[in-house]
């Protein structure tokens, strides 16, 4: 007979909490959701007011019973599963699948697994909220609802195994967008004039001033130099200023997604991983919040830590109001569950988020910074432009001392130069002064934390939903999380320094970019159809206006069956007149000519992806050559497709044996002989050379040498070294070693006898 069954979603949680109840409670987990929409027909009742057809997962009919079992002997059975709408949906679908009678069956929540929290909700249980419950039943209802009417739509007029969902095809639309204005963009080139000055009789004092005006033309340029080589430069204004500057706010959902790619280098979905095992280990509160709040407790305890250790005046209570639109349930926000442990045990990830954690809230609440801004202008008495320049000194670093806010475009901001105490009319002498030209920037691909920026000012989507959808978009080929070397260019660069004007050319990197999203060619099909054909699904206020209405529900106001009664009518009308009148969709653009051979070229969708054709359809020689990583359709230009059809390249002979450079699957590779090598990431198969060509094979020799221990029947049967030691590979299947076995001593017999006895046994 079981006291008390506690139910949670995940084994880590339960292990937790189970260390903290003790005897009297059994933890167990349901791993997740038990049961979801029928994946046979379309799962939902549409005729009698959209009545979901629920099933049990294959996968969790064992967990199921399990639990069915737990329950039946249980005198109380506590739900404990997560706090937001996800996981109230999660502890009702437990509720009706296992039966459980209302008198013996508590609801609880916690915004943190720690003993005080845990026991405070079994002291306080509740009745599970169906108002919750239907929101994320309406949620679900009309995303299967969108991916079961529109996907087939995209397989019959784009290409198969295609997928629509309301809020990733809006969410694959800004990244195209962003795309398109990338490529319509056009830069414009201008100078940037820098001088160099010191105060007069203050040689060792450098003032770095920035002037007002940028010039288009390198005789504008000239002239502005010639006449600042005759004037007499002096300061025209200062002014001194103090101000004030408060730290962030603790971290909600998103903003913990965008700092954690900034400073930590990670993913939405691997931040999201990180700080759910957090969580789960007691680490951190609930990692899936709007809300920017904190509980007296742990403002309390940052207040004694921060004075312990850097005195009163470090201190300010801050309590901050949650802005965010559509902001639902009003719980904390994410900080670690004990302030006073400043480090914790775990993988280099988990210590790395939790100190960004923990840094962030206590720095909320502690006192603002004083820092004094300086600004100055140089003038002189031949030109009417002026030189600016500013600097800041930090007074009273306050908050600063812990922890600093990082932003998107840090690298644009330089005004931390200390200025020297100077006064207007004080002469200033010229050292020097630069002019470089600079051409203007496109708008910045998104990182997935701008992404998840954008969506959450527009509105669109919930934080729960961020990572998953950002994840979708990759698997399904519809966007790609890309590097961007750049490209080189030359540029003019003047000097004047003493009397002397020197011009050169300087070679500049342009359009570098690390970790954004590109979109595909079937991304871009994808979100032109759907523009096209379903603008109301791929308007972001509509997008937006959904999302409200499930906040509506969980709030009681509004009737789930309603708003997707509301969607659903026209949305239907929609589909069935899409399906007989619109056409077939064919990404195909003919690029330009070959000079050599007078052929078209042609840049279209192939059967595996995006291709560069040269010839006709008719063409019987006609040649096909896959688009490069980043490379698209619209935009491809004929100088890159033509150089497409180099590959694969003959490099050169070593010992008597050609040496061919290519591109596949896994990336650039020379073939040699029967072997396969790896120009790894970012190599060149258009511009290796021969000798560069000639090291790797004598590299991979050397490792083929070290990597074959023993070799059978005429190389089927091989005993090999691999990253985890030696293993033997056998009618492509590979085949563990025992310990007790020395891989150099194996015989063939001993071989077949391993390999028998590891097929014999069940996996």
């Amino acid at each position: 007979m079981v006291e008390n069954l506690v139910i949670v979603e995940s084994p880590a949680k339960a292990k937790t909490i189970g260390k903290i109840l003790g005897d009297n409670y059994t933890v167990c987990s349901s791993f997740g959701h038990i049961r979801d929409l029928s994946k046979k027909n379309l799962g939902i009742d549409i005729e009698h007011g959209f009545i979901p057809e629920y099933e049990i997962s294959p996968d969790k009919k064992k967990v199921v019973a399990s639990l069915k079992d737990a329950a039946g002997t249980a005198s109380t059975v506590w739900l404990a599963s997560d706090e937001d709408r996800e996981g109230e949906a999660i502890a009702w679908h437990l509720q009706e699948v296992l039966k459980l009678p209302k008198e013996k069956t508590r609801r609880i929540v916690f915004h943190e697994i720690t003993k005080d929290a845990i026991l405070n909700a079994v002291k306080s249980p509740r009745d599970v909220d169906m108002n919750l419950v239907m929101a994320q039943q309406a949620r679900r209802v009309i995303d299967r609802l969108v991916g079961f009417e529109l996907s087939p739509i995209l397989w019959k007029k784009i290409k198969p195994s295609l997928s629509a969902g309301r809020v990733q095809s809006v969410a694959l639309r800004l990244v195209v967008e962003r795309e398109r204005e990338i490529t319509a963009f056009r830069p414009g080139r201008y100078y940037r004039i820098e001088g160099l000055f010191s105060p007069d009789g203050k040689a060792d004092v450098t003032v770095k001033g920035i002037l007002d005006t940028k010039f288009e033309t390198a005789e504008e340029v000239m002239d502005f130099l010639g006449k600042c080589r005759d004037s007499a430069f002096s300061i025209v204004s200062a002014d001194k200023k103090e101000v004030m500057r408060s730290p962030a706010p603790p971290f909600t959902t998103s903003s913990l997604q965008q700092e954690a790619s900034r400073k930590c280098g990670f993913s939405v979905s691997q931040t999201m991983a990180v700080a759910q095992r957090l969580y789960e280990s007691g680490h951190i509160t609930y990692m899936r919040t709007d809300s920017t709040n904190l509980s007296g407790l742990a403002i309390g305890a940052a207040k004694a830590w921060i004075e312990e250790n850097y005195g009163k005046k470090y201190h300010k209570a801050r309590q901050y109001k949650t802005r965010v639109k559509g902001a639902q349930e009003a719980h904390e926000a994410i900080r670690p569950t004990f302030i006073s442990t400043v480090g914790i045990q775990g993988t280099a990830a988990e210590k790395k988020l939790y100190d960004l954690i923990w840094k962030r809230t206590v720095a909320s609440q502690m006192a603002q910074a004083r820092l004094e801004k300086t600004d100055m202008e140089i003038g002189g008495d031949r030109i009417s432009h002026l030189f600016a320049a500013s600097g800041t000194q930090v007074l009273f670093d306050g908050f600063l001392k812990l922890y600093m806010e990082s932003s998107d475009d840090d690298a644009d901001n330089d005004d931390s130069a200390l200025l020297p105490p100077l006064s207007v009319g004080t002469g200033m002498t010229r050292r020097e002064i630069t002019a470089t030209e600079r051409y203007t920037s496109h708008p910045p691909r998104y990182s997935e934390a701008a992404l998840v920026k954008r969506m959450e000012e527009l509105g669109i989507g919930r934080p729960s939903t961020y990572a998953p959808i950002i994840s979708t978009l990759h698997q399904r080929g519809y966007i790609i999380r890309q590097d961007r070397k750049g490209d080189s260019r030359k540029v003019e660069s003047f000097k004047l320094e003493g009397d002397g004007i020197t011009r050169s050319c300087i070679s500049e990197t342009f359009g570098s970019e690390k970790a954004r999203l590109c979109p595909e060619d079937i991304g871009m099909l994808v979100t032109d159809f759907l523009e096209k054909n379903f603008p109301a699904i791929m308007d972001y206020g509509f997008t937006a206006k959904v999302e409200d209405g499930f906040d509506r529900i969980a709030d009681g106001k509004a009737v789930w069956n309603k708003l997707v009664a509301d969607f659903y009518k026209p949305f239907h009308d929609k589909v069935l007149y899409t399906v007989s009148e619109s056409e077939h969709i064919k990404a195909r653009r003919v690029i330009g000519t070959d000079p050599a051979s007078g052929k078209v070229v042609i840049a279209r969708m192939g059967r595996f992806g995006s291709i560069v054709q040269l010839g006709e359809d008719d063409d019987p020689d006609k040649k096909f050559a896959g688009l490069d990583k980043g490379q698209l359709i619209e935009s491809v230009t004929l100088d890159q497709a033509l150089k497409l059809f180099i590959l694969p390249r003959r490099v050169g002979e070593y010992n008597g044996k050609e040496i061919v450079a290519s591109k596949g699957k896994y990336g650039p590779y020379i073939k040699y002989d029967s072997s396969y090598i790896s120009l790894g990431k970012g190599g060149d198969p258009y511009g290796i050379d021969l000798p560069t060509a000639i090291r790797l094979i004598e590299e991979h020799s050397a490792r083929m040498a070290n990597h074959i221990v023993r070799e059978y029947l005429d190389g089927d049967l091989q005993i090999l070294n691999g990253r985890f030691g030696p293993y033997i590979k056998y009618q492509g299947h590979n085949y563990k070693i025992p310990k007790t076995r020395k891989a150099d001593g194996l015989t063939e017999q001993d071989c077949m006898d391993i390999i028998a006895a590891s097929r014999g046994r069940k996996k």
